[in-house]
């Protein structure tokens, strides 16, 4: 992990800050936002320029880096430092040039990196939400305990790649990828629902914890191939013998707005969580969503938390029913800016930036 002193030490320096970030995911809201307050951007491309940013104007880079690997931006640290860059991370970023490489990269990043070792272990990940009290499905231990539907998800953001229901252990079976790392759960039934949150260290006003705000920028679901479509088509166990295999791959997000009698149990466990990892490891910083089921009882369950932007927020570039109770057009890209923005003129980077 690249020290906070190193980090801080390079911040020394900064005066005119570049915002960038990889070309895909949310990265057109990331520039679209960081240029609503000013900032120059830079899209890091890989193996080619991407064209469809010509179609978005508002969103397009104003400078691109063009490498050939993920692994190839560590080689390039130096450069973005002396460009003053700051990296904001998104789900693609981070999976695809790994975890323990993204924590090591030397350049400042939105965040706080601490976060990706609780992130991407699902053990760590679930000691993180049970202790802060937050209700998760039932772990199943191994896999031929498994004795009732269960949801198998690999580690790692994978867009759904991979996931797969299973009944028994022949189900599992037939569906596990060999060599991969897995968390089983029990299968929940009920609506899922993707909250995504903004806790700002340096808020003084709003949604108050022990340190700075939380904040609720808006809720999507997911709409997922092929498993969508085959709840319409028929029982699983026919589709396999027609050597159909449900999966779970996202493919696109859909806006929701709660009840809003839901509201107070959303930000209560918000604020655990929050307040949780401030006792873990000194905090997560910026947007964070809770990946959650509820059932007919409206019970909440949360079945895995995203500790950086995620593409549901998508949706709502102009804006969403939450934000907009805070202020009129604000996107989850354009906060993460606005964040940098405080920072840099309360010369607070380094609280914001590791």
């Amino acid at each position: 992990m690249v020290s906070k002193k190193t980090i801080a030490s390079i911040l020394d320096d900064y005066e005119e800050i570049v915002i960038a970030t990889v070309c895909s995911h949310s990265s057109l809201q990331i520039f679209h936002g960081a240029r609503q307050e000013g900032f120059r951007t830079l899209g890091i491309a890989i193996g080619k320029r991407p064209r469809f940013y010509d179609a978005f104007p508002l969103a397009k880079p104003d400078d691109f880096l063009i490498v050939d690997s993920y692994a190839d931006i560590v080689d390039q640290a130096d450069d973005l430092v002396s460009r003053q860059v700051v990296t904001v991370p998104h789900g693609s970023f981070v999976e695809y040039m790994g975890s323990d490489i993204f924590a090591k990269l030397r350049i400042p990043t939105f965040g706080n990196r601490e976060v990706l070792r609780w992130e991407s272990d699902r053990e760590k990940q679930r000691e993180w939400l049970t202790s802060a009290g937050v209700p998760m499905p039932d772990k199943i231990e191994h896999p031929k305990d498994i004795d009732r539907p269960v949801f198998v998800k690999y580690y790692g953001a994978k867009g759904g790649r991979g996931s797969f229901i299973a009944k028994n252990y022949e189900d599992f079976k037939e569906s596990i990828q060999p060599g991969m790392k897995y968390a089983i759960q029990e299968y929940v039934v009920g609506t899922r629902y993707y909250m995504h949150y903004f806790y700002s260290p340096l808020a003084t006003t709003g949604y108050r914890l022990s340190r700075g705000a939380l904040e609720m920028l808006g809720v999507d679901r997911r709409d997922e191939a092929n498993i969508d479509e085959m709840y319409k088509l028929g029982a699983q166990e026919a589709l396999r013998k027609m050597g159909l295999l449900p999966t779970f791959v996202v493919t696109g997000n859909m806006p929701v707005v709660l009840r809003e009698s839901l509201l107070p149990i959303a930000f209560d466990m918000g604020e655990r969580v929050v307040e949780r990892s401030l006792e873990l490891f000194g905090g997560m910083i910026g947007p964070f969503c809770l990946e959650t089921i509820v059932t007919d009882k409206l019970a909440f369950k949360v079945f895995e938390i995203s500790t950086r932007i995620v593409a549901g927020t998508n949706l709502f570039i102009a804006g969403s029913p939450y934000s907009d109770l805070t202020e009129p057009g604000m996107s989850t890209g354009r906060r993460i800016a606005r964040e940098i923005r405080i920072g840099q003129k309360q010369g607070r980077l380094a609280d914001i930036l590791s």
